[in-house]
């Protein structure tokens, strides 16, 4: 299956893959947690990995605390989950594990992640399958 995807759909799903590891970044997983996150971005496959690997500046993020980053964040993972999965739901599977790979890799950095960085990403699941 084809897929076609507008620029907005690109910053879209840019948006909320790299915003996922900024929030949880935010609510507190270390530093070297936020480029194993990066990595683990840029490592995907398929549409989604040519959608992440493509250096672009349409990345809006532009909240000044964690409940205005995530404003912008969960509901951007919401519909890129529902962009990608109206048109290829192996796209929109492949969108959702590589974000929970990178959630993995930037909580999991230094061993047990603190309970805020948890409950984010816990909050992260939950917008990727809300759609």
């Amino acid at each position: 299956m084809s897929i076609t995807l507008t620029d907005q759909d690109k910053s879209t799903i840019r948006t909320a893959a790299y915003g996922a590891v900024a929030l949880l970044s935010a609510a507190g997983a270390p530093h070297k947690g936020s480029s194993q996150g990066s990595i683990a971005l840029t490592s995907a496959t398929g549409v989604v990995g040519h959608v992440l690997s493509t250096r672009a500046r349409d990345i809006q993020l532009d909240g000044k605390n964690v409940a205005e980053l995530a404003d912008q964040v969960l509901p951007a993972l919401t519909a890129a989950i529902t962009l990608l999965g109206a048109q290829d739901p192996a796209e929109a599977a492949n969108f959702r594990d590589t974000v929970l790979v990178a959630v993995d890799a930037t909580a999991g950095a230094k061993g047990d992640p603190s309970p805020a960085v948890t409950a984010m990403a816990r909050k992260i699941t939950a917008a990727l399958d809300a759609s």
